[in-house]
């Protein structure tokens, strides 16, 4: 299968800036239903609006490509290592708790290799993607549905190691995170929700950001492919080896995304 790249970084984008539309309308209502899933995590309607509205649109555009999505879990059974991976509310108790950290997410995966991938945060008006040569770039809002506006390259700091700025999550910061990151120089530490994190990497707004906790591939995907096409790398946390997709469950491992320079110390 030959896949025109930049037809899929139209179509990612075009989705995504719809499903922030109705995530937006649904977060904006004087109050919305909140359930618990299997695994206890929150779900809203919105989570199930988006993904509906992303699935169909990508089924109807690449109906060869295998979809996996956080919401339809009949998706995650499956065996591949080339895909379409979907988040279409990650960061649902930021939603909740209306703190706008939450993002859309959709990402190509060839390989076990996120080539492609797009960001968007609604609530922030802030939206990351790469094109259809793997670059990553941020554009500049307001956002036409179809018509790309101002875009702004992106690239990784060059970091000085005697100084990082690290970004965390903001709902799952636990010890071992901090007991991490205090073996390193650090200037400043910043919090983020969601794949926001792998992006502040991506703009050169930090340089370092460990993740020793439980997430899933639809989780980082987006904003792993943001970052590699910003010159970023992700690796696994305990053997700094490389960080692949398509794995069975779609779990991942802890993980280490970075700036090339960083030093990074072992597990």
């Amino acid at each position: 299968m030959t896949l025109d790249f930049d037809r899929l970084a139209h179509v990612m984008r075009h989705l995504a800036l719809l499903a922030g539309d109705r995530i937006m309308e649904i977060y904006d209502a004087p109050d919305f239903d909140v359930r618990s899933k299997a695994d206890a995590s929150p779900v809203t309607a919105a989570d199930e609006a988006a993904d509906l509205l992303i699935a169909e649109g990508l089924a109807e555009a690449f109906p060869a490509l295998p979809i996996v999505t956080e919401e339809q879990a009949e998706s995650h059974g499956q065996s591949v290592s080339t895909f379409l991976i979907v988040d279409p509310l990650d960061g649902t108790k930021e939603f909740v708790q209306r703190r706008g950290d939450f993002t859309v997410n959709i990402a190509y995966v060839e390989n076990g290799v996120p080539l492609r991938g797009v960001v968007y945060a609604p609530a922030k008006g802030r939206l990351f993607f790469t094109l259809g040569d793997g670059r990553s770039v941020e554009e500049k809002g307001p956002f036409d549905k179809t018509t790309p506006g101002e875009l702004v390259p992106l690239s990784v700091s060059v970091p000085d190691n005697r100084a990082l700025m690290v970004v965390a999550s903001k709902s799952h910061r636990d010890q071992a995170t901090d007991d991490y990151i205090a073996r390193y120089a650090v200037r400043d530490m910043t919090s983020a929700g969601s794949s926001l994190k792998f992006c502040l990497v991506a703009t050169g707004e930090a340089d370092l950001y460990p993740r020793l906790g439980r997430t899933m591939e639809w989780d980082t995907a987006a904003g792993d492919a943001v970052l590699r096409g910003a010159g970023g790398l992700v690796v696994r946390f305990d053997d700094h080896s490389p960080f692949t997709y398509g794995k069975p469950g779609f779990e991942n491992p802890f993980f280490i995304a970075y700036a090339p320079g960083v030093l990074l110390v072992n597990a």
